[in-house]
């Protein structure tokens, strides 16, 4: 089957957390609900370093077959749309307001939750039934094709099984001192951690024992399956979208999907391409360099996440965005090359 037949969409995530009237909605919602800001709502899950350029213009050099781009944001439009005015680019990179995939579920916005944002994505009116879901910390490194996604249909997953965190002796052990010495924060404090988040999306789906864990990659999505499921499963999905902040009560959706494939026998594991996982604000110069070097050297580091890059120094910034800009290049130096 063709792409012409069967195309392939992009949808991406972003929020430019700067906006003033993005941080007037989120004050707001704290101040609501007593004030204090939890874990979920903190400043750096809301930054942006304008990545999303770098995304976008990946997508449009090394994916050239993906058919449209979907940003989805609230309210809010990236200084790239501006630049793709007039560009044979225009029309291949739409915007997508919140309000638009939460249709008949309002009641759920604003939210501040990206777990809840996800839950609806295949909901984005003319959204291809296959689609790559990635975050706007996202890019492509080098040239990839649809099978790295789909193949004869079926999913790509990237990732191995493991046995849930409470089968692990150690972790149980570690958990129960834990609870004895120490006093556990309540679900509104805790951390969302991301494995965590995986199992809970798991066990939806009456998995036991293990669960397959996906990394951080862009991900291959149906939009046939989340109808499927949520056609049956409406108060899954309702309880899941009523969260507006992060909590360790939700499932994921890149999880979910993996493990509604997996049930429905659509898919295969592939582990060959990898993911230069980049984190300027912890990591010293000297890891971000090897860790550079390295991704250069080797041919199967197709994907790179670059996290919180605001909370860097400004040598590491410098050494990440140069780095980025030779390996992708920015809109203006691809739409100047396209022109």
């Amino acid at each position: 089957m063709t792409l012409e037949q069967n195309p392939i969409d992009a949808v991406i995530t972003w929020v430019d957390g700067a906006d003033p009237v993005h941080k007037a909605k989120l004050d707001n919602y704290l101040a609501s609900i007593g004030g204090e800001r939890p874990r979920a709502a903190s400043p750096a899950r809301f930054h942006n370093s304008n990545e999303i350029e770098f995304c976008i213009v990946s997508l449009l050099k090394f994916a050239p077959w993906i058919g449209t781009v979907f940003i989805v944001t609230d309210g809010q439009t990236p200084q790239l749309i501006e630049k793709l005015k007039g560009s044979a680019y225009e029309s291949r990179v739409k915007v997508v307001d919140h309000s638009v995939i939460f249709a008949d579920y309002e009641d759920c916005l604003p939210t501040f939750n990206s777990s809840t944002i996800l839950s609806v994505l295949w909901r984005i009116p003319g959204l291809a039934d296959q689609f790559l879901f990635l975050n706007d910390d996202f890019a492509l490194l080098r040239p990839v094709s649809p099978d790295d996604f789909f193949r004869s249909g079926k999913v790509v997953l990237r990732g191995q099984w493991r046995k849930f965190s409470e089968d692990h002796y150690i972790k149980r052990l570690l958990k129960g001192i834990n609870r004895v010495f120490f006093k556990e924060l309540p679900v509104n404090k805790a951390r969302v951690g991301y494995l965590a988040a995986q199992e809970v999306s798991a066990k939806i789906l009456g998995f036991s024992g293990r669960y397959f864990q996906v990394p951080h990659n862009p991900h291959a999505w149906h939009v046939s399956t989340f109808e499927k499921y949520f056609s049956k499963s409406h108060e899954v999905l309702r309880r899941n979208i009523g969260f507006k902040l992060r909590s360790p009560e939700q499932f994921i959706g890149e999880a979910l999907s993996a493990h509604l494939e997996i049930t429905n026998e659509n898919y295969v594991v592939d582990d060959t391409l990898k993911t230069l996982q980049l984190k300027p604000g912890d990591q010293s110069l000297i890891r971000l360099k090897l860790k550079l070097f390295h991704a250069d050297r080797d041919s199967n580091v197709t994907f790179v996440c670059v996290q919180n890059l605001e909370q860097a120094t400004i040598k590491a910034q410098s050494l990440v965005i140069k780095w980025l800009c030779n390996r992708i290049g920015t809109i203006e130096q691809f739409l100047k090359k396209e022109k």
